[in-house]
Protein backbone atom coordinates (compact mmCIF):
# COMPACT_ATOMS: atom_id res chain seq x y z
CA UNK A 1 0.00 0.00 0.00
CA UNK A 2 1.29 3.42 -0.92
CA UNK A 3 2.01 6.05 1.66
CA UNK A 4 0.16 9.29 1.07
CA UNK A 5 3.49 11.06 0.58
CA UNK A 6 4.24 8.76 -2.38
CA UNK A 7 1.12 9.85 -4.26
CA UNK A 8 1.05 12.70 -6.75
CA UNK A 9 -0.12 16.10 -5.55
CA UNK A 10 -3.32 15.81 -7.63
CA UNK A 11 -4.20 12.45 -6.04
CA UNK A 12 -3.45 13.75 -2.52
CA UNK A 13 -5.70 16.76 -3.12
CA UNK A 14 -8.43 14.53 -4.53
CA UNK A 15 -8.31 12.21 -1.50
CA UNK A 16 -8.38 15.15 0.90
CA UNK A 17 -11.46 16.67 -0.76
CA UNK A 18 -13.32 13.43 -1.51
CA UNK A 19 -16.67 13.14 0.36
CA UNK A 20 -16.07 9.72 1.95
CA UNK A 21 -19.29 7.88 2.80
CA UNK A 22 -19.84 6.38 6.20
CA UNK A 23 -22.09 3.36 6.44
CA UNK A 24 -23.16 2.60 9.96
CA UNK A 25 -23.93 -0.04 10.92
CA UNK A 26 -21.84 -2.04 8.48
CA UNK A 27 -23.98 -4.67 6.74
CA UNK A 28 -22.99 -8.12 7.96
CA UNK A 29 -24.40 -11.58 7.66
CA UNK A 30 -22.62 -14.31 9.65
CA UNK A 31 -22.02 -17.67 8.00
CA UNK A 32 -24.60 -20.29 8.85
CA UNK A 33 -22.32 -23.27 8.17
CA UNK A 34 -18.62 -24.20 8.14
CA UNK A 35 -16.38 -23.01 5.29
CA UNK A 36 -15.95 -26.62 4.22
CA UNK A 37 -19.66 -26.67 3.34
CA UNK A 38 -19.91 -23.21 1.73
CA UNK A 39 -20.23 -22.34 -1.94
CA UNK A 40 -17.84 -19.45 -2.65
CA UNK A 41 -17.62 -16.74 -5.25
CA UNK A 42 -14.88 -14.17 -5.73
CA UNK A 43 -15.46 -10.47 -6.32
CA UNK A 44 -12.56 -8.27 -7.31
CA UNK A 45 -12.41 -4.52 -7.83
CA UNK A 46 -9.30 -4.88 -10.03
CA UNK A 47 -11.27 -4.29 -13.21
CA UNK A 48 -10.26 -7.65 -14.71
CA UNK A 49 -11.77 -8.77 -18.00
CA UNK A 50 -11.28 -11.83 -20.15
CA UNK A 51 -9.82 -11.33 -23.65
CA UNK A 52 -13.29 -11.74 -25.22
CA UNK A 53 -14.94 -9.23 -22.87
CA UNK A 54 -15.31 -5.50 -23.29
CA UNK A 55 -12.84 -3.55 -21.13
CA UNK A 56 -14.17 -1.26 -18.45
CA UNK A 57 -14.72 2.26 -19.74
CA UNK A 58 -12.34 4.60 -17.97
CA UNK A 59 -14.04 7.61 -19.58
CA UNK A 60 -17.27 7.23 -17.60
CA UNK A 61 -17.44 10.19 -15.25
CA UNK A 62 -17.41 8.89 -11.67
CA UNK A 63 -16.36 5.39 -12.77
CA UNK A 64 -17.79 2.56 -14.85
CA UNK A 65 -20.55 0.93 -12.75
CA UNK A 66 -20.73 -2.24 -14.86
CA UNK A 67 -19.35 -5.66 -13.95
CA UNK A 68 -18.09 -8.77 -15.72
CA UNK A 69 -18.70 -12.42 -14.96
CA UNK A 70 -15.56 -14.56 -14.86
CA UNK A 71 -16.33 -18.30 -15.25
CA UNK A 72 -14.67 -20.66 -12.77
CA UNK A 73 -12.88 -22.54 -15.55
CA UNK A 74 -11.17 -19.35 -16.78
CA UNK A 75 -7.39 -19.21 -17.08
CA UNK A 76 -6.42 -16.59 -14.49
CA UNK A 77 -3.29 -15.82 -16.51
CA UNK A 78 -5.46 -14.61 -19.38
CA UNK A 79 -7.21 -11.94 -17.28
CA UNK A 80 -6.55 -8.38 -18.41
CA UNK A 81 -6.43 -5.73 -15.70
CA UNK A 82 -8.22 -2.53 -16.77
CA UNK A 83 -8.29 -0.64 -13.45
CA UNK A 84 -8.34 3.08 -14.12
CA UNK A 85 -6.58 4.33 -11.00
CA UNK A 86 -3.03 5.57 -11.32
CA UNK A 87 -2.68 5.67 -7.52
CA UNK A 88 -0.94 2.31 -7.30
CA UNK A 89 1.62 0.20 -9.12
CA UNK A 90 -0.23 -2.15 -11.50
CA UNK A 91 2.80 -4.34 -12.27
CA UNK A 92 2.05 -6.91 -9.56
CA UNK A 93 -1.43 -7.58 -10.97
CA UNK A 94 0.02 -7.84 -14.46
CA UNK A 95 2.65 -10.36 -13.31
CA UNK A 96 0.24 -12.44 -11.21
CA UNK A 97 -3.50 -11.80 -11.60
CA UNK A 98 -4.08 -14.12 -8.60
CA UNK A 99 -3.06 -11.14 -6.42
CA UNK A 100 -6.34 -9.46 -7.33
CA UNK A 101 -8.38 -12.49 -8.35
CA UNK A 102 -7.17 -15.55 -6.36
CA UNK A 103 -9.13 -18.12 -8.33
CA UNK A 104 -6.21 -20.56 -8.60
CA UNK A 105 -5.83 -20.50 -4.80
CA UNK A 106 -9.55 -21.12 -4.32
CA UNK A 107 -9.39 -24.06 -6.71
CA UNK A 108 -6.76 -25.50 -4.37
CA UNK A 109 -8.96 -24.80 -1.33
CA UNK A 110 -11.83 -26.61 -3.06
CA UNK A 111 -9.64 -29.60 -3.97
CA UNK A 112 -8.34 -29.82 -0.38
CA UNK A 113 -11.87 -29.61 1.07
CA UNK A 114 -11.20 -26.31 2.84
CA UNK A 115 -14.25 -24.86 1.09
CA UNK A 116 -17.32 -26.73 -0.08
CA UNK A 117 -17.36 -25.59 -3.70
CA UNK A 118 -16.62 -22.76 -6.06
CA UNK A 119 -19.50 -21.11 -7.81
CA UNK A 120 -19.57 -21.49 -11.58
CA UNK A 121 -18.98 -17.74 -12.02
CA UNK A 122 -17.28 -14.90 -10.23
CA UNK A 123 -17.37 -11.14 -10.37
CA UNK A 124 -15.06 -8.41 -11.56
CA UNK A 125 -15.82 -4.73 -11.37
CA UNK A 126 -13.96 -1.45 -11.51
CA UNK A 127 -12.45 -0.04 -8.37
CA UNK A 128 -11.98 3.68 -7.93
CA UNK A 129 -15.64 4.47 -8.55
CA UNK A 130 -15.88 7.99 -7.19
CA UNK A 131 -19.63 8.31 -7.89
CA UNK A 132 -20.97 4.94 -6.68
CA UNK A 133 -24.71 5.68 -6.96
CA UNK A 134 -25.26 3.74 -10.21
CA UNK A 135 -23.14 0.86 -8.94
CA UNK A 136 -24.95 0.55 -5.61
CA UNK A 137 -28.46 1.11 -6.99
CA UNK A 138 -28.26 -1.04 -10.15
CA UNK A 139 -25.22 -3.25 -10.51
CA UNK A 140 -24.80 -4.46 -6.91
CA UNK A 141 -28.43 -5.59 -6.47
CA UNK A 142 -28.31 -7.29 -9.88
CA UNK A 143 -25.18 -9.35 -9.28
CA UNK A 144 -26.10 -9.99 -5.63
CA UNK A 145 -29.41 -11.51 -6.70
CA UNK A 146 -27.64 -13.63 -9.33
CA UNK A 147 -25.14 -14.95 -6.77
CA UNK A 148 -27.97 -15.71 -4.33
CA UNK A 149 -29.80 -17.57 -7.12
CA UNK A 150 -26.58 -19.56 -7.69
CA UNK A 151 -26.68 -20.66 -4.04
CA UNK A 152 -23.53 -18.78 -3.04
CA UNK A 153 -22.98 -18.78 0.72
CA UNK A 154 -19.92 -16.50 0.88
CA UNK A 155 -18.17 -14.01 -1.37
CA UNK A 156 -14.54 -13.07 -0.92
CA UNK A 157 -14.17 -9.41 -1.83
CA UNK A 158 -10.69 -8.61 -3.08
CA UNK A 159 -10.41 -4.80 -3.01
CA UNK A 160 -7.80 -3.28 -5.30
Amino acid sequence: MAKTSELSLSVRLFLKAYPWRKINPTPWSPLQKPLSECRFALASSAGFVLPNQEPFDDHVKGGDPSYRWIPTDSDVGSLIETHRSQSFDHSGLEQDPNLGFPLDHFRTFEAEGRIGALNHRHLSFMGSITAPGRFTSRSAPEFSEALADDGVDAVLLVPV
